[in-house]
Order: structure tokens, then C-alpha cells, then sequence
């Protein structure tokens, strides 16, 4: 599984950083490791440094599995661990309902 970490100009992503995110997003989708070909995260500020305010971290998580649709899901919270957090929770909450419908098929 490749994870690519994309931050805006007000995110600094430093390599601390970006190892930090990736094995947050390996650890919570690990059982899906052989069914994920990229994984894309996109962290912005989204009131930038200017206004700053509470939950203002956006975590964009884009997951490609092969042969079905892309998996999103996004997060707003205090600090990037927290929004990277939630939104690997939710993808990885939508990848299990996703496969156990296609098991339930089957």
C-alpha cells in the first residue's frame, strides 16, 4: 500500500509528520493492506494560520482499491492526529461495510 501525504501552505509536512500519518493509516487499515493500491491524504487548515478557532484541521482521506470505486472520507478536528484518526476510522468503517456486502453476496 503507497499512502501519499499532501498538506496546504499552512501545514508544514515534515518527515516526523508524514511518518506519524503513515503509520496511523497502516495501522487502522491493515487488514485491508491487499486490497488498497494508493492511499492519498490531504491535510489543510481551514481557517489558516490567520483566524485560527476549533476544529479547524481538515483531513481528506482518498483510498483506491482495485477493480471498485475510490474510498473518501474527510475529518475536522483540533489537530491533524486527531482529523487523520477520524478519517481513517470512517474509511475504514466504509471498506468493511463495502466487503461484507460483496462477502454477503457471495
Amino acid at each position: 500500500m503507497h499512502i501519499q501525504v499532501n498538506t496546504d501552505g499552512n501545514i508544514e509536512g515534515n518527515d516526523t509528520m508524514i511518518a506519524e500519518i503513515e503509520t496511523a493509516v497502516r495501522g487502522t487499515l491493515d487488514r485491508f493492506t491487499e486490497k488498497i493500491t494508493w492511499v492519498e491524504v490531504h491535510l489543510s487548515d481551514e481557517n489558516s494560520n490567520k483566524k485560527g478557532g476549533n476544529d479547524d484541521i481538515r483531513c481528506l482521506l482518498e483510498v483506491s482499491l482495485a477493480g471498485l470505486p475510490r474510498a473518501i472520507a474527510s475529518e475536522q478536528a483540533a489537530t491533524w492526529e486527531q482529523a487523520v484518526d477520524g478519517a481513517a476510522d470512517k474509511v475504514k468503517n466504509a471498506l468493511e461495510t463495502t466487503f461484507g456486502r460483496i462477502e454477503d453476496r457471495r
